[in-house]
């Protein structure tokens, strides 16, 4: 039977999510390539029925002392922040470091249609001056905060931007829109990233590489979170059978957690799945 990490017992090995494209067995392991690309998983055979193992085999990873299974639970975590690393350094030794131009205001790349800023009159190309009479900084992150920021606190409420476009200065009044929260969404589903991917890949190779890099930071911190479908449940749980001096939960106890928790990130993929197709540019023309 095939081990690894200190001699535990692994079944899959998936590069990616999601249904399968192509899969191989070598040694009793799974080795698979999924349609999602973000990431992946190792498997373990602790609760499949059909394993030929022994339930109290010590290398099982359920079985393993504490320290042994935080440490392989977080290894997800721990890789997708050293891939963004690594993302970042081959940029800098392929590309170098990208050097912006500083200049007043805020550029404004791309402009989504059926967006407020399109119906009030913003045009890519745009270099946003001043914001409510206040003149922006030179070009960086402050001045892009600054015009975030006031756009956030101003639902329903008239904007004025002062817009440099070629060589005239002018004023837009711009209304954000506003959604059921009062802000812009700020949780995207794998249709959304993929769009956004396509949009940096368009722009240029500087762009990618950043995108790829925040975009495995990203991941890391959401498979933390304390669901049970996620790392981060996983190791909640380990918590919790460390604060009780060892003692797990009871296996139902721990199957229902679990089984809630896939429940409920499916649902949630759906719907974000659905919701991120529906604003796709050319679905909006669509409908």
């Amino acid at each position: 039977m095939p081990t690894w990490e200190k001699g535990i017992h692994v079944s899959k090995f998936a590069v990616g999510f999601g249904p399968i494209l192509a899969k191989f067995n070598a040694k009793n392991v799974e080795y698979s390539v999924r349609a999602i690309p973000l990431g992946g998983f190792v498997g373990f055979p602790d609760n499949d029925p059909e394993s030929d193992i022994p339930v109290d085999d010590e290398n099982l990873l359920k079985n393993r002392p504490i320290l042994d299974r935080t440490i392989v639970i977080s290894a997800g975590v721990i890789a997708n922040i050293i891939f963004a690393y690594l993302i970042i350094f081959i940029q800098v030794v392929s590309v170098g470091l990208p050097v912006q131009e500083a200049f007043p205001g805020v550029l404004v790349p791309d402009v989504r249609p059926f967006s407020a800023a399109s119906r009030d009159g913003l045009l890519p190309g745009d270099v946003i001056l001043a914001v409510n009479g206040t003149n922006l900084p030179k070009n960086g992150p402050n001045a892009v905060s600054e015009v975030v920021g006031v756009i956030k606190r101003s639902p329903k409420n008239n904007v004025l931007l002062k817009v440099e476009r070629g060589n005239q200065d002018f004023e837009i009044g711009v209304t954000p829109d506003e959604s059921f929260d009062g802000k812009a969404s700020k949780v995207s589903g794998p249709v959304a990233i993929i769009a956004v991917g396509a949009e940096v890949a368009r722009s240029n190779i500087d762009g990618l590489y950043q995108f790829a890099a925040v975009l495995n930071i990203n991941l890391a911190v959401v498979n933390l979170l304390p669901l049970p479908a996620l790392d981060g449940g996983s190791l909640a749980l380990i918590l919790i059978e460390a604060a009780r001096g060892g003692r797990k939960l009871p296996l139902e106890t721990e199957q229902r957690i679990t089984s809630s928790g896939i429940t409920l990130v499916i649902l949630l993929g759906v719907y974000l799945i659905v919701r991120d197709t529906l604003n796709l540019d050319f679905i909006k023309d669509l409908l």
